[in-house]
Formats: C-alpha cells, structure tokens, sequence
C-alpha cells in the first residue's frame, strides 16, 4: 500500500504572506499632521481706524482761482513789458530785458502762489498749501488769535492758527461780509473746527470753540448775518487798519457778552 504525501496547501500559504503584519510589528503607515490653527488678527489690524475725510475750507471755486490767476499773470507781463519798453528806447534793449524781468518775476510768483493756494481740514490737522505744504495741529496749537481783515468793504474774519507738527502759521478763513451778507464756512466745517478747538488746552482753544458754537446756535435759529456773532465780531473791529488780532481775552470777553 502506498503513501500519499500531501503537497502544501499553497493557497494557505498566499493567504499567510498578502496578510497585513502581526500585532507585534509596528506598521509603516503615517498618520497625517493636523493643519495649524490660524492665528487670529490681533485687535489693531482688525479695528483699524479709517482715514480721516478731508474737508475743505477754501471759500472760492477752484475754477474761478484759476481764471484769476491766469489773468492776473497776463496783466503782469503787460505790465512788464510797458516798463520794459520805457527803460529800452533810453539805455537799449539788453537794460530793457534785465528790467522787464526783474518786474515781472516777484510778481508772477505771488500770483502763482495766489492761484494755487488751498487750505483744508484733515482729522485734527489744518494744511494749507500756497509755496509749499504747511501743517498745524488744532488740538496742540500754541497759539490762536481771531484776525480780521478790510479790504475794498469786504470784511474777513478768520483764526491764525501757530504751532506743531510744522510750526509755522496757518489763517483759516471763517466768514466774508460785505454790507448785510456774506459767505461763511459750512455747518459740518464750523462743527469739526469747534470740536477739535475744545481740546486744545495750550492756547485755550475752549474760547474759540464757544463762539463757533454761538455762530452755529445763531444759524440754527436762522438769525440774519447782523444776528450772528462772526458778523458782530467782524463789525466792532476798528475802521481803517488792513489786518488786527483779537487775542484770546478779547474773544472771551465778546462770547461772555454773548451768553449775557
């Protein structure tokens, strides 16, 4: 009787080797790395103040500026070449150059500087641009006076404002009278100005804010020009001076008759 040697059962053994490993073993799979948590914006990106709008305190039209500026230049090199015409038919051509053109220069520039000049209101901060750039902090001026001035029986009243960041002076144009009427500053720009005004404390910035204020109870009231207090202001200045300051007394004095 022969023997039967059974083969390995192959099938078995496949079965053995495509099984995963052991308890044992450690796998050689790799867990994936959870993403990092993004940081949260800190409270200075995300609560960032937006720009400060910048209001205008110009009181004539840009355009209008401008069509002066270029007639007035016109009227200067008129000029210029009338002198220069004179001195040339007595010293020669060359002399007549050299005179035209020392006349007419200056004047050009201040007419440039004429036709260019605007002045407005940024957060806190007064600019004014004429030459150059110049910049005065409302809340931190050293000082401020009321200025009025008289030219041709239009009456300006304004604020001559001095200190940092540039250090220089700035004239802010509140009101222009003429007669019973006038022009004066909007009621959104009188309401910025008064409000940075009472936080000046270096230059007592309070007194001119109370008398924008007055100004601006006066326009709510509908009070006529007479009735306001720029007007009355403007119109107890002494006659025949070009410019004169109120100082911060004589301001208080006048808003203190006021609220009497």
């Amino acid at each position: 009787m022969s023997e039967h040697n059974p083969e390995p059962d192959e099938t078995a053994s496949d079965a053995e080797s495509s099984a995963g490993p052991s308890a044992g073993q450690s796998s050689d799979r790799q867990e994936p790395i959870p993403a990092k948590p993004e940081q949260p914006q800190s409270s200075a990106d995300a609560q960032a103040d937006p720009p400060a709008e910048r209001l205008s305190l110009d009181f004539g039209d840009t355009a209008a500026q401008k069509k002066r500026g270029r007639s007035g230049a016109a009227g200067v090199l008129i000029v210029a070449a009338a002198v220069g015409g004179v001195v040339g038919l007595i010293f020669g051509q060359a002399p007549a150059l050299i005179t035209a053109t020392v006349f007419a220069l200056p004047l050009l520039y201040i007419v440039w500087v004429q036709a260019r000049r605007t002045v407005w209101l940024e957060g806190t901060v007064v600019g004014a641009r004429t030459g150059g750039i110049r910049k005065v902090d409302l809340a931190t001026a050293s000082r401020i006076e009321v200025v009025i001035t008289s030219v041709r029986g239009v009456r300006s009243i304004g604020l001559l404002v001095s200190g940092p960041p540039s250090g220089k002076s700035i004239t802010v144009t509140l009101a222009m009278y003429s007669g019973t009427g006038g022009k004066e500053l909007g009621i959104l720009t009188l309401r910025r100005l008064a409000d940075t005004l009472a936080n000046n404390v270096d230059a007592n910035g309070m007194i001119f804010s109370e008398l924008l204020v007055a100004q601006l109870r006066a326009e709510a009231r509908g009070d006529a020009a007479a009735g306001r207090p720029l007007y009355q202001l403007a119109s107890i200045a002494p006659e025949g001076k070009l410019a004169q300051r109120f100082t911060m007394d004589a301001v208080s004095r006048f808003v203190a008759n006021l609220d009497g």
